[in-house]
């Protein structure tokens, strides 16, 4: 594989996830002229277009769509000869990089922190947390040995086990009437302000809120974007606002006057996942997940208990 077919897949991936040119260019270091270059270039190479863009979005045809899933493979086995010399010294220093979402429940890294394996008593883990689409490149490239993901791409080269699934949680004012009720529906929150993570931060999660709003025709006054929960606090406090929060974020708004509901629609659920790649060979990965799939399984239900709901 060439050094400018290897730039133009990685790019092609890039923009496929993003759907923007100026943070396809962040995901993968490169200058946004660089990866407008590298799309031109590769759609001339192949005389085929792969994005269709104007002035305000860019859309994926279903040509790049076929593309973009045979380049991913080809990186992912392009990258295999680097990782293979990583993985020793890796194996030897026993130390497991484990990436995580940043909706993760808590509750699974204190778990897992809390591993030892008696066959190889030298094993540290070291937690990263990065973007839940980063996960996977960082899967390809090495530069994690297992991930605790949400909703993870599927793709023949990962192998995904399903540790939880959870509800989406509303955060709103104590004072807001819905706070009245148990739980929440989308189309008790039509007509407001919804508060809602940026769609970089998790694609698909984004879109199969709005896709479930756009088919009921549930339809929000405005949409503020934030990064993370913390940033929502304003927006409940001076427009009434209501966030969209997994679990753990759950936990960190619940406070300072704003209380969390389940979100009560059985089609947008939060799953999540424990993923490694499938042909991963390391005796110490495959160790550390059967622990930690075993110690889940002992784990009494009572002590990983639904989300309280605050007042």
């Amino acid at each position: 594989m060439g050094h400018n077919e290897t730039r133009f897949m990685e790019s092609a991936v890039a923009l496929a996830e993003e759907l923007n040119f100026t943070r396809a260019a962040i995901k993968i270091h490169v200058s946004q002229s660089t990866i407008t270059k590298n799309i031109k270039a590769l759609e001339r190479t192949l005389g085929i277009r792969l994005f269709e863009r104007n002035r305000k979005s860019v859309y994926i045809t279903d040509a790049g769509r076929a593309y973009v899933e045979q380049a991913r493979i080809s990186l992912h086995y392009a990258e295999r000869a680097f990782e293979a010399a990583r993985a020793v010294e890796r194996e030897a220093d026993n130390i497991q990089h484990v990436g995580r979402s940043p909706y993760t429940d808590p509750f699974f890294i204190t778990t897992l922190l809390s591993i030892e394996l008696s066959l190889y008593p030298q094993m540290k883990i070291q937690v990263s947390n990065p973007f839940s689409y980063d996960l996977v490149h960082d899967l390809f490239s090495g530069r994690v040995d297992l991930a605790i993901a949400n909703d993870p791409p599927p793709s023949p080269l990962l192998t995904a086990t399903q540790i939880a699934e959870s509800p989406f949680y509303i955060g709103m004012s104590k004072r807001d009437e819905l706070a009245k009720n148990p739980s929440v529906t989308l189309d008790a929150m039509a007509d407001r302000c919804w508060v809602l993570f940026e769609r970089r931060m998790h694609p698909p999660l984004y879109d199969a809120v709005m896709q479930q709003a756009e088919q009921h025709r549930i339809m929000p006054a405005k949409i503020q974007h934030i990064t993370i929960p913390e940033d929502a606090f304003p927006f409940v406090a001076e427009e009434g606002g209501l966030v969209f929060l997994t679990k753990a974020g759950a936990l960190r708004m619940a406070r300072k006057g704003v209380t969390v509901r389940p979100l009560a629609e059985e089609t947008l659920r939060v799953k999540t996942y424990l993923v490694c790649l499938a042909d991963n060979k390391s005796k110490v990965t495959s160790e550390l997940v059967r622990a930690f799939k075993k110690k889940l399984g002992n784990i009494d239900k009572a002590t990983h208990s639904p989300l309280a709901l605050s007042a």
